[in-house]
């Protein structure tokens, strides 16, 4: 019998917003690869189905056209948990999971296999997240493994993915052609990938002695750069002359950036390109930060960070905590940020002085005030910044964003 892989979501995602609210779960970067392309890859040969809220549905069917969502036409699926941060370990368990069987932590599912009437009474069910718990006639171990509960962990896990994922994907070190690149220096040669049509100016210092480096397609570095790994840096992307870009960091396709980034994730078409310090950050896509935006990641009392977060304050266990900011949010020039604030999507951040450390999604202004941007507005700037980069914005994803709007409303008020 055929075994199909169902990555799925669960109500977990809620400590994971704004970052998903217009993504699933499984869908946010950790090292060099969404938390999906890391599971597709350790459990290979496997066809795939997504589950995710019925209100992405749409918008994953065009992002993965051929990919179903949220349907289940097989007659065993193995069912994976989308937070999962897989590994070699935790992969081998799954791939010797017998039949209605599943692996849970702390009561969670990790992953369940399920064919006949447990597999019938699962995807029948019309609930929103799919009701394990219904499940009465499975067998359950408990097992040691990464569930990804909060975006302060992806950072953290940044690093070590990195250098885990570029030793399973990079076969091959090209050798750096000293020529093309004059006045550059390499640091651990054997551990810096430079994939083609990328252009790097002289006085470049690139320093792979703690960690690779994974330089994607078609990649300009401009001069005075200092880039250590373990570090990605994804196709099309621009590095800023004088940017500083520190271990632990990863940057998405069609990204331009510049000034100081340290242990930060920033996903694809998002600008941080000129000064201004960035760390221990998590930003969405198509985020812009202004001239001169700095967040704080260390509170002056050395202190464990808290965060507010869905209402309640959450104590990270940490003493290093930066910004998590949702994809379409912008700040003006001079903008700055609190040690772990949380800004929503679709917000425009400006004025004098730090803002709230938890600003809510849809919102124009910054210490002085905050009120509601028009939706209507807010759409049509996200057009326009999709075709500046010759992407369309469609009408899945303005529903998406018109929807957030509205689950978001009580938090403005208050």
């Amino acid at each position: 019998m055929k075994t199909t892989i169902c990555i799925f979501e669960d109500e977990g995602f809620r400590n994971l917003l704004p970052l998903t609210y217009l993504r699933p779960v499984y869908d946010l970067k950790c090292g060099m690869l969404t938390l999906r392309e890391k599971i597709t890859r350790q459990l290979t040969s496997k066809s795939v189905i997504l589950h995710a809220r019925t209100s992405l549905q749409k918008v994953l069917t065009e992002r993965y056209p051929g990919i179903p969502v949220n349907k289940y036409d097989a007659d065993n699926i193995l069912f994976i948990n989308g937070r999962l941060l897989i590994n070699k370990k935790i992969a081998k368990e799954i791939k010797k999971l017998d039949q209605n069987s599943a692996l849970v932590k702390d009561g969670i599912i990790i992953a369940a296999n399920l064919s006949g009437d447990n597999l019938k009474t699962l995807i029948t069910s019309k609930e929103e997240f799919l009701p394990f718990y219904i499940l009465n006639s499975i067998t359950k171990d408990e097992t040691d493994c990464t569930l990804i509960n909060y975006a302060w962990e992806l950072v953290n896990a940044n690093g070590n993915e990195i250098i885990d994922e570029f030793d399973s994907i990079v076969n091959k070190i090209p050798k750096i052609d000293s020529k093309k690149y004059r006045s550059v220096e390499f640091i651990n040669k054997s551990k810096i990938f430079i994939s083609k049509g990328v252009e790097i100016q002289p006085f470049v210092y690139l320093d792979a002695s703690e960690g690779p480096i994974y330089i994607g397609k078609n990649i300009m570095i401009m001069s005075h750069s200092h880039i250590q790994g373990p570090a990605f840096i994804g196709d099309g992307s621009t590095i800023k002359a004088h940017t500083s870009i520190y271990n632990g960091t990863t940057i998405g396709q069609v990204c331009k950036v510049g000034g100081e980034i340290d242990k930060s994730i920033i996903h694809s078409y998002s600008n941080k390109q000129h000064d201004g310090f960035l760390g221990h950050s998590y930003l969405g896509s198509w985020v812009n930060l202004g001239a001169g935006t700095n967040n704080s990641d260390l509170k002056n009392n050395y202190e464990n960070i808290s965060i507010q977060l869905n209402g309640k304050k959450v104590d990270t266990g940490l003493q290093f905590v930066g910004l998590i900011m949702g994809d379409h949010s912008k700040t003006a020039i001079g903008t700055l940020f609190n040690t772990g604030t949380i800004v929503g999507i679709s917000c425009n951040i400006f004025g004098e002085g730090f803002p709230s450390r938890h600003i809510p999604s849809f919102i124009w202004g910054g210490a002085a005030f905050m009120k509601t941007y028009d939706i209507n507005k807010s759409i049509e700037v996200a057009r326009i910044v999709a075709k500046r980069r010759c992407v369309t914005l469609s009408e899945a994803e303005s529903d998406v964003l018109k929807e957030v709007i509205d689950l978001t409303m009580h938090e403005r008020r208050s």
